[in-house]
């Protein structure tokens, strides 16, 4: 595939980079804007660019905004991926999309973490997913060929330490936000009894560092 990094255009996209930009960290925003050109990348590679169920648009509010739960307008009242989920379901909906549209999203965003259900619940929640992963590794065989490209275009800045300050923050305001076994539960539990994350000691050993 010859990766274009241009990004899809128009009022809901520039939305969806306006809310990203303003309110995640650089480091986050970046993260977010890398797994929506590594999702492009992952759907080539399988053949999905022609798949009935394959809307770039879509692709890149999900992959965009996944981690809005992360950012100044989430209050932790929930785990950070529904919240997240919430918010990009609202700005959706200022936009008109159709509500079948806004609700696939909702589900890639909230599923984005929960590897295993993601990948079964249609291409949008697969792609999704797999394109947050790739951004920490996974596939990276896949991705590598444009990998400096694209970290060239949206730097790291220490994304994983930045994206797992912002979790943990969150977290640690609400029960509700930190269940067992859900991403930011753990990653706060592990933050309060080790000082570090298992996250974080693994971007030691991703390809793009941390």
């Amino acid at each position: 595939m010859d990766l274009s990094l241009d990004l899809p255009t128009g009022p809901l996209a520039e939305a969806v980079l306006s809310a990203v930009r303003t309110t995640e960290t650089p480091a986050v925003a970046n993260h977010s804007v890398r797994s929506f050109l590594f999702a492009q990348l992952l759907a080539a590679h399988e053949g999905c660019l022609d798949d009935a169920a394959y809307d770039r648009d879509l692709l890149f509010a999900a992959t965009a905004l996944h981690d809005l739960g992360t950012g100044s307008l989430a209050k932790g009242e929930a785990r950070f991926e529904v919240e997240g989920a919430d918010l990009a379901a609202d700005l959706l909906r200022q936009h008109h999309v159709p509500e079948t549209d806004v609700d696939r999203v909702w589900e890639a965003i909230a599923l984005h973490a929960s590897t295993g259900i993601a990948e079964r619940r249609g291409l949008l929640s697969y792609l999704t997913s797999e394109g947050v992963s790739a951004d920490f590794g996974r596939n990276a065989d896949v991705v590598a060929p444009h990998a400096q490209r694209i970290h060239a275009a949206y730097p790291r800045l220490a994304m994983v330490r930045s994206l797992v300050d912002a979790i943990v923050e969150r977290a640690a305001r609400s029960a509700a936000a930190a269940p067992r076994y859900s991403l930011g539960g753990e990653l706060l539990r592990e933050r309060r009894a080790d000082g570090v994350t298992r996250l974080e000691l693994a971007a030691a050993t991703s390809p793009w560092g941390e």
